[in-house]
């Protein structure tokens, strides 16, 4: 698998996470429900890029092992 295309992955991931963290920090939430809902949303791509950069790292070693 192309590591480009993951890397790319992840920064689109950033991008969008970034979309919502600096709305919330300066409190655009409207109530205590979108702002669970904002937090979850950033829970879930903070989970998706960790899930990516570990493969990202798995392909890299296993590109080195061979």
């Amino acid at each position: 698998m192309d590591d480009r295309l993951l890397e790319h992955l992840l920064k689109k991931l950033e991008e969008i996470k970034d979309s919502y963290t600096a709305p919330m920090s300066e409190g655009a939430a409207k109530d205590f429900g979108e702002y669970q809902n904002m937090c979850g949303v950033i829970r879930g791509l903070t989970l998706a890029q960790r899930e990516i950069a570990d493969l990202v790292r798995k392909l890299k070693d296993d590109e080195d092992d061979e």
